[in-house]
């Protein structure tokens, strides 16, 4: 550590607690202390200092890092609270060390969701503007005509704004695949829903260079290449 202190998202993101997102949302909610002492959003964690969530001790170790492709069912819920969600991601993994959901997959959708304990590529990950490839399968409740390929590929209004361009392919009358390179909420069911169809079905089968290649439920280790692939920027 730094003898100046680093601010203290980075401090649970490097010590591999949480990522620097999930850390901002635990100051938000008021759930961190250093030294007894409740913080906000920019204190400096010095050497010498403990640093507590919920009131539990986060040592920052030096310890090996993690890399996770898990093939996560419907009905697990993408957080770490699991003080909320009993039929959470980290409980379903049920992994020896601590490790913490890369992004989002929601609750009734299915597939290929990333786990580490690395919450600095996190970060590398998340930011919108590296155009990371994400992969799904989705089955809708009617036909699907050609002007809903065509609306979908060029960009739909929701969350207000323009959903990026991206890649459709229709695989059967109500399956078609599409290839994402944001990742707002609910993103494809909402899509879905402005165009007047509702998602039945929802797979994701890849993340950049990452293909969903076990079993539901399952997990597998990333291997060096793909761990390696992830911090490149695909836009540089």
């Amino acid at each position: 550590m730094s003898e100046n202190g680093i601010r203290i998202n980075k401090y649970l993101s490097q010590a591999g607690f949480c990522s620097r997102r999930e850390a901002d949302k635990l100051l938000e909610q008021g759930r961190v202390t250093i030294n007894g002492n409740y913080i906000e959003m920019g204190t400096k964690v010095s050497p010498g200092d403990q640093v507590f969530v919920d009131g539990n001790l986060v040592k920052f170790e030096t310890e090996e890092k993690v890399y996770l492709a898990v093939n996560k069912p419907k009905g697990v819920v993408c957080t770490t609270n699991s003080k909320v969600e009993k039929n959470n991601i980290v409980d379903f993994v049920n992994y020896p060390t601590r490790l913490f959901p890369i992004g989002r997959l929601d609750k009734m959708s299915e597939g290929l969701i990333l786990m580490t304990n690395d919450g600095e590529i996190v970060n590398q990950i998340l930011r919108a503007r590296h155009y990371h490839d994400k992969e799904y399968l989705v089955t809708v409740d009617k036909q699907i005509t050609d002007e809903f390929i065509t609306k979908m590929r060029n960009g739909v209004p929701i969350l207000d704004t323009i959903s990026r361009k991206c890649e459709v392919e229709k695989l059967g009358d109500r399956s078609f695949k599409i290839i994402l390179t944001q990742g707002l909420n609910r993103q494809i069911r909402r899509m879905c829903e402005a165009l007047d169809y509702r998602v039945r079905t929802l797979k994701r089968t890849r993340i950049k260079n990452i293909n969903l290649d076990v079993d539901k439920g399952k997990y597998r280790h990333l291997t060096i290449d793909e761990v390696k692939d992830l911090y490149k920027n695909n836009n540089s």
